[in-house]
């Protein structure tokens, strides 16, 4: 950031614009409005008749029907959590950011260079293949682009993103960011587009925090970067990867007045070109865990069957049969099908 400050970079900071009230400025510039008309047609009756106040009052009078209506130029309406950064041939005079009906000065101007840049939010109807930002020309649309700068928590969508894991695996992330405007100076001035940057930043914290985890837990992999191998991955530590994104992020943007409240993994899967083979590893895993589980019962209950037959004393067992015994048992406890018994009615000797 230091970089920035060098050479003829110049850092604005916020201050607050303290505006008048409107109301009396509007019923003022109505009253000389209506002064100026009476004032032209007695004008224009003095100078019929030769009257030595025609002439001035005719003029005055239409000059203040021609001119009268810049006063209204500087009459603003803000809402709650909106404000305007005002500017004055091209100097920044401050942030009007309580809501109410207010005068300023009739040559300020409005500045918001995003105003005409909509991001990809949950509330916005969007085209197929919809890239995360639209710029909104008003024009064609037919409608005004408000300069306002909206102070409410926002939320942007950005795209799902196709990233590499730390063990290389391609998957796709998608996250959702709310965020909002904290310093207006900063958002105007300080960068380009605000909301272009944010959603580059989120794109690029992204790729930095999503490379560092694996999809699944993996052995060896160290995600907190302390030395030692740990447990984390992006399906099983969703929380903490969000949270690191959320903080990746926020380090970015507060060069450029943003706050970023939450950020939360929307989608998460493993690309389409490698989905069909990891499907097929996991399954693999399952049964495996699954083959596991049957093998350590079926021995248990052999055990048992063989305790159970040495203490009541039913039969005694050579070590053959017991083999034997045991080896039907586990074929009957682990086949996947039902066992066919087969009885023997003649000496099993």
């Amino acid at each position: 950031m230091a970089k920035f400050m060098e050479g003829s970079y110049k850092n604005v900071e916020e201050k607050i614009y303290q505006a008048k009230s409107g109301w009396g400025v509007l019923v003022l510039s109505i009253l000389l409005y209506a002064a100026a008309v009476v004032g032209v047609v007695f004008g224009g009756i003095g100078m019929d008749s030769g009257s030595a106040f025609g002439i001035p009052l005719f003029v005055v009078s239409m000059v203040y029907l021609c001119l009268g209506w810049i006063l209204w130029c500087g009459l603003k309406v803000v809402r709650p959590n909106e404000a305007l950064v005002l500017t004055l041939f091209g100097q920044y005079i401050g942030t009007l950011k309580k809501d109410g009906f207010f005068f300023v000065n009739p040559f300020c101007a409005s500045f918001n260079p995003a105003a005409k840049t909509k991001l990809n939010q949950s509330g916005d109807v969007k085209p197929e293949g919809f890239t995360g930002i639209q710029v909104n020309t008003g024009a064609a649309a037919g409608e005004m682009v408000s300069n306002k700068i909206s102070l409410k928590v926002m939320t942007l969508n950005n795209n799902r993103q196709k990233i590499n894991d730390c063990l290389g695996n391609p998957v796709e992330i998608g996250i959702a960011v709310m965020w909002r405007v904290v310093d207006t100076a900063k958002a105007v001035f300080n960068v380009d587009n605000y909301k272009e940057y944010l959603s580059l930043q989120c794109d690029s914290a992204l790729r930095e925090i999503v490379r560092i985890y694996p999809y699944d837990v993996a052995p060896g992999v160290d995600t907190t970067g302390d030395g030692v191998a740990d447990e984390g991955s992006l399906r099983g530590s969703s929380d903490l990867v969000a949270s690191r994104i959320r903080e990746k992020i926020q380090e970015k943007v507060a060069f450029a007045g943003l706050e970023v409240v939450e950020a939360r993994i929307t989608y998460l899967a493993y690309a389409p070109e490698i989905a069909a083979v990891m499907l097929q590893r996991q399954q693999a895993s399952a049964i495996i865990d699954a083959r596991k589980m049957i093998v350590d019962g079926a021995v248990g209950m052999v055990q048992m069957a063989l305790d159970k037959i040495n203490k009541e004393g039913i039969c005694d067992l050579d070590d053959e049969r017991k083999a034997q015994m045991v080896a039907n048992l586990l074929v009957v406890l682990c086949g996947n099908r039902d066992a066919q018994p087969i009885v023997n009615t003649g000496s099993i000797y």
